[in-house]
């Protein structure tokens, strides 16, 4: 109770001056909050008793999503949107306006490596919360989809953990956003399963990086879930993985112990191979052994 109090008095000392209907900001972290009261508010598990002022922080907290800060950005930004989200505490308008703001982020500028990562791990959440209680319409579902395949396609910046500036982890938090699409029921479009199974394709084997932080696992969870809706038959699933274990850029297979390059793309498409494998064979659900005939030739036909 203490912190809630303490945390109750910072936040109405620090949006006493925000205008009414704020949606955007261009600081982190907001205006009004010093590190003291984001500790207490992160404390008191983001509990705001005003829904007024609930929104505008949720706003105010977009920006941290690119902070080089990690308190700022894992521990406040993303667990505290994660936290109002999951408890239903925001608008419905606030979720809207977060979605268009997160999207923006990850389409623009982002010198340090964090902004887009964390605006897609953001996202999922948003796209989480469609699942529960669902408020986008079509153009906005169609929206998340390309500008979400977009995104993933386009991760170039490999980079994973850092014991001082925290994660990055471009690719996995694609993959998060992904399988929450593949979850929510409402994306019920068959081009939004294919173009999110192509998207997790284009990122499976990169050449110039060997995953190791755990990418392939994160990969496959979308690529698991679109196969327990049915959205396509083990035909379909079977040329996939055939086109997976194209050798490009190698000539063959058996070249690939003779690079960098060959090295990273072997490793990269066995792990994922793996992970998909195994998961979809100890899993109890049967609408994913679609997959397993595919993920067996493919991993049979890897040197």
């Amino acid at each position: 109770m203490k912190h809630l109090a303490l945390a109750a008095a910072l936040l109405l000392a620090a949006c006493a001056t925000a205008p009414a209907g704020a949606t955007q900001v261009s600081a982190c972290p907001p205006a009004g909050y010093d590190r003291a009261a984001l500790e207490a508010l992160r404390a008191a598990e983001f509990a705001i008793a005003d829904a007024g002022e609930r929104q505008r922080f949720a706003h105010g907290l977009v920006a941290c999503l690119a902070s080089p800060d990690p308190f700022l950005r894992d521990q406040v930004a993303y667990e505290g949107l994660t936290r109002l989200l999951r408890s239903d505490q925001l608008s419905v308008a606030t979720r809207t306006n977060l979605t268009n703001e997160t999207l923006a982020m990850m389409r623009g500028p982002d010198p340090d490596g964090f902004a887009r990562p964390f605006a897609a791990l953001a996202l999922s959440e948003l796209v989480r919360a469609d699942r529960i209680n669902g408020y986008y319409d079509d153009a906005m579902y169609n929206e998340i989809v390309a500008r979400s395949v977009e995104y993933v396609r386009g991760v170039r910046d490999y980079r994973g953990f850092d014991e001082r500036e925290g994660w990055r982890h471009g690719v996995a938090h694609g993959a998060d956003l992904l399988m929450q699409i593949a979850l929510d029921p409402n994306f019920n479009d068959a081009a939004h399963m294919r173009a999110i199974r192509d998207a997790v394709a284009s990122q499976v084997a990169p050449t110039t990086h060997f995953y190791t932080y755990g990418e392939p696992e994160r990969l496959m969870r979308p690529i698991l879930f679109i196969a327990r809706r049915g959205a396509f038959t083990e035909a379909e699933w079977t040329a996939w993985f055939e086109q997976l274990m194209n050798p490009a850029p190698l000539n063959a297979w058996s070249e690939a112990f003779a690079s960098q390059a060959g090295l990273a793309k072997r490793h990269n498409t066995m792990a994922f191979l793996q992970a998909v494998w195994i998961n979809a064979r100890l899993s109890e659900s049967t609408e994913d052994d679609v997959l397993l005939p595919g993920a067996a030739a493919a991993l049979r036909a890897l040197p």
